[in-house]
Parts: C-alpha cells; sequence; structure tokens
C-alpha cells in the first residue's frame, strides 16, 4: 500500500499495473482489497490506482475539514496531481460511483469514460434515508456496530442466495463489521451521513459527454436496478449492464463477469 496525506491525514492505495489510469473506487464498510479480482486482471493492460476510502482499509479519518463527497473527490483529484496523472478513467461501486461522478465533474477534460456500479447519483431516497441514519445514530452512539445491525446490514450487500453459494465472502463481511469500535465506529457514521445524505447530481450526469457505462446486479437491494435504468435514461450514450446473480458486492459475487464486462467497454475506450 502506498500512502498520500492530505490535511495531516494518511490516505493510503493500491498503485499496480502500467498503461492508462484507471482509478477504482470501493463501497461503503469495504474497502480497496474489494477489487482485488479486477486489479490482478486489469493491471496487465492498465495502472490501477485504487484508495481507501477515509476511515476505511488501512486510510486515516477524513481530515476535519472534509464536509461531503465532493471535498472527497478533490482528494482523490490532488492524489492523482501528486502522482501526476493527467487523464484517467474512473470505475467505482456504491459509494466509488458516487463520488466518482463528483470527481468527473470536477475534472471534465481528464476524465476518459466512467463505469457506475451498483450506484445511484441521485438524492437517497427518503425511507432509505430515515432507515440509514438512524443506523448510523447507533452506531455512533454505541461506538460499535451491534449485532442487530450486523444481522440488518449483511444480507443487504449481497444476492439472495449468497449465504449458500458464497458462505465466506457473507461471513468474512459480517466479522469485518463486528470489530469496528471506538472512534472507528463513529468516524465510520460520520462518512456515512456523507454517503446517505449526499446532493443529487442527476441534472449533472445529464450534461456528461463521455463514455459511461452503468451495471447493477440484478438482486442488488440498496440500489436496485430500477435506479440504474434512471440513470442510463439520463445519461446520453450510456449502456447499462445487469450482473446476474449478484447484489450489492456484484464484481466479488461475480468476478469473471464484471473482469469481462470491464475489459470489453475498458477496450472500446482505449482501441
Amino acid at each position: 500500500m502506498e500512502k498520500f496525506t492530505i490535511d495531516n491525514q494518511t490516505m493510503t492505495y493500491i498503485d499496480q499495473g502500467e498503461g492508462p489510469v484507471l482509478v477504482l473506487g470501493h463501497s461503503y464498510l469495504w474497502d480497496s482489497k474489494m477489487w482485488q479480482p479486477q486489479i490482478e486482471a486489469l493491471s496487465q493492460s492498465y495502472r490501477c490506482i485504487v484508495p481507501d476510502l477515509w476511515s476505511h482499509g488501512s486510510s486515516e479519518a477524513a481530515p476535519t475539514t472534509m464536509r461531503n463527497l465532493k471535498d472527497y473527490a478533490q482528494h482523490i483529484l490532488s492524489l492523482l496531481d501528486h502522482l501526476g496523472i493527467q487523464d484517467f478513467s474512473i470505475i467505482g461501486l456504491s459509494v466509488g460511483g458516487m463520488w466518482g461522478t463528483e470527481l468527473a465533474a470536477l475534472a471534465p477534460s481528464r476524465v476518459k469514460s466512467l463505469v457506475l456500479m451498483d450506484t445511484f447519483v441521485g438524492l437517497e431516497p427518503e425511507v432509505a434515508h430515515a432507515k440509514y441514519f438512524e443506523m448510523l445514530g447507533g452506531i455512533e452512539q454505541l461506538k460499535s456496530v451491534p449485532r442487530p445491525i450486523v444481522d440488518a446490514v449483511v444480507p443487504l450487500f449481497f444476492a439472495n442466495d449468497a449465504q449458500t453459494d458464497n458462505p465466506e465472502l457473507v461471513g468474512d463481511f459480517a466479522q469485518t463489521l463486528s470489530k469496528i469500535q471506538g472512534e472507528h465506529a463513529e468516524q465510520i457514521a460520520r462518512i456515512g451521513r456523507m454517503v446517505f445524505g449526499r446532493r443529487d447530481l442527476i441534472d449533472t450526469v445529464e450534461q456528461f459527454a463521455l463514455p459511461v457505462l452503468v451495471a447493477v446486479g440484478q438482486e442488488d437491494k440498496p440500489r436496485p436496478v430500477l435506479e440504474s435504468y434512471l440513470m442510463h435514461d439520463c445519461i446520453t450514450g450510456s449502456e447499462l449492464v445487469q450482473i446476474p446473480k449478484a447484489g450489492h458486492i456484484s464484481n466479488l459475487e461475480q468476478p469473471e463477469f464484471v473482469t469481462k464486462m470491464l475489459e470489453t467497454f475498458l477496450a472500446k475506450v482505449y482501441g
């Protein structure tokens, strides 16, 4: 893992491979290692830059100056400037797609293409917003992720039969959540409020004039297929792919399908 410091806080990131640059953003409550199957394949032809979101993986807590995902996109732009990277493509899953869209809006002339996976860049629907903020309040108050919240959250991330088809993936995630304690739990909740209280970028993506792939697990619960259709309809010329037998963490539930999908899309972008 490489390190980069912003406002006295240290961000960690993977920098692997050579060629055109891909910036990969992981899901909330996961980290950069989530992308390992895709990094192994894509780094044969591309340079993969994969940051750990603040308070995730080995990154420290977000700087006190960070208020929203637009601020975080600026942090990633600073990292890319530090690395001397001018042009790049963005592959964002869940919150990775949300800040990836902010980054594309910040630096439109530098972004070659955008992949929005299992994400939604409009406002969080009201019922979900209330439910998630209640959970985040509980995590903050208890300075941990209590068992009832673990049991409620884990199934949201996976396909319906994941417990049977991929028990190790499900079990590891449950264990990771159970270990979040103390100040880390408070900081995770702080990031969660930025994710689920994000601004509406639907009008912004309607203005995008770059290759965009929208992809979603057919069984994604937090980001249902309908939301991806809405984004696809808003973005002229975008492609839409449904990932079979996958939930929210589609790249780990169907790694071969997702890797092939990304390789095919990127080949069209980079020839």
